[in-house]
């Protein structure tokens, strides 16, 4: 029997990591009038579900989440959130549906890079006859628009670097490394790892403090969506947190692709990058001077 909620193609399931977009997501289904299931990642999730139908899932347990896509009769899945570690081989736990792909699938789960290993389980996901869709699809309200988003614009110092951090960030997503670059007076002075963007900015920081990154000049993060990133999962995103690391870092402002990034409490987050004399900005990579000309 179909629950409230449910849709022709069945209930939808939201993969929920760390941080705050698979809350945002949630909410956005719920109030569209769906009824969603939340798999949290197994030491990676860190919200509290109270209120909806939920499980506590190891990143590589495909039989668990083959058996909670039947129990719920899922027929849609949604990736959010961020994940900080790869499952160990002994933590891989495949169905009989997948045990001929299962040396690939672990070779990529230990060693592929982000992009490569999210095209593996989406592919795993549509396998079983499941519809993969972004998180933008279903809060379509966190798409990052082109141009300012508070009182504070780029001056044509922070559009150059803009636009040497854009390039570096370009080179960096086409090798499936990160999808962020800080560039400081025409200089770029950090790309982004596995430590993640929060990461990158505390470096920069400390870089800064110890003499190594000019205390005269103050520099721009740019984020922007991967090349070949399959735009249903893992989308650059910013927070609060973005803002106000950028600012301990002493930078002059946040770029993200407009369309292809999302912006988190964004009501917040203007707030936070007006009362620090931030400006936090999208882009256009297709237009002059990135729409910012």
């Amino acid at each position: 029997m179909a629950s409230a909620g449910d849709t022709a193609e069945g209930r939808l399931a939201i993969i929920a990591g760390g941080g705050l977009l698979p809350s945002y997501v949630a909410e956005a289904a719920r109030s569209a009038g769906e009824n969603p299931v939340i798999v949290i990642l197994k030491d990676e999730g860190d919200r509290r579900w109270d209120g909806f139908d939920h499980a506590t899932i190891g990143i590589g347990d495909f039989a668990a989440l083959d058996g909670l896509f039947k129990k719920y009769r899922i027929g849609r899945v949604v990736m959010s959130g961020s994940v900080r570690r790869r499952p160990e081989w002994r933590e891989v736990r495949p169905t009989l549906r997948i045990l001929t792909k299962v040396p690939a699938a672990i070779r990529t789960l230990l060693s592929g890079g982000d992009d490569t290993v999210l095209q593996m389980v989406i592919k795993l996901i549509e396998g079983r006859g499941l519809r993969v869709v972004g998180a933008h699809e279903i809060a379509p309200d966190l798409l990052a628009t082109a141009g300012p988003l508070g009182v504070v614009s780029p001056n044509e110092e922070d559009r150059r670097d803009i636009a040497r951090a854009g390039k570096a960030a370009e080179v960096l997503g086409g090798l499936d490394i990160g999808q962020g670059a800080v560039s400081i007076g025409g200089r770029v002075v950090a790309v982004e790892g596995v430590e993640g963007t929060d990461g990158m900015l505390d470096r920069v920081a400390t870089l800064r403090a110890a003499g190594r990154i000019s205390s005269r000049r103050r520099g721009v993060l740019v984020k922007l969506c991967k090349p070949q990133q399959d735009i249903r999962a893992d989308l650059p995103a910013i927070g609060v947190s973005t803002v106000l690391n950028a600012k301990a870092a002493g930078l002059a402002g946040v770029a993200i692709e407009a369309g292809r990034s999302l912006v988190l409490d964004r009501d917040a987050l203007i707030k936070a990058a007006d009362e620090n004399g931030l400006f936090v900005c999208g882009i256009d990579k297709g237009l002059p001077g990135w729409g910012l000309a």
